[in-house]
């Protein structure tokens, strides 16, 4: 596919699910308990593996976790779509928010929470 994009995305899940006729599940509400469900199970995937073991997953291993992230990809695209919701402008806002929080003369190094710094 040729220039991929969030919004190209979200059109194609629109017309998924407005094939399907599933927009009468598709509430907010819906979508949210389903991304849940889905970082879960992407999660699971790395329960009980060691910090170097899921640096180096083996290839089925990260063929199985590949699709899990493309499932909260879809659901989180989903949901933002619904709401009006741009992720990627959101995203962006949220890391220079991050920036004022996280200054690096005061965190680098260090996984404390702003809060705690």
């Amino acid at each position: 596919m040729a220039n991929p994009s969030i919004e190209l995305l979200a059109k194609e899940l629109r017309e998924f699910a407005d094939e399907r006729d599933w927009n009468q599940f598709h509430s907010p509400k819906n979508l949210a308990m389903a991304l849940s469900v889905e970082t879960a199970e992407l999660l699971e995937h790395f329960q009980w593996l060691t910090e170097e073991q899921s640096n180096f997953l083996p290839p089925e291993k990260l063929e199985q976790v590949g699709e899990e992230i493309a499932d909260v990809l879809i659901y989180l695209t989903r949901l933002a779509d619904k709401l009006g919701v741009d992720p990627l402008k959101a995203a962006f806002m949220k890391i220079e928010r991050n920036r004022e929080k996280y200054p690096v003369s005061k965190v680098k190094g260090s996984a404390k929470k702003y809060s705690d710094l």
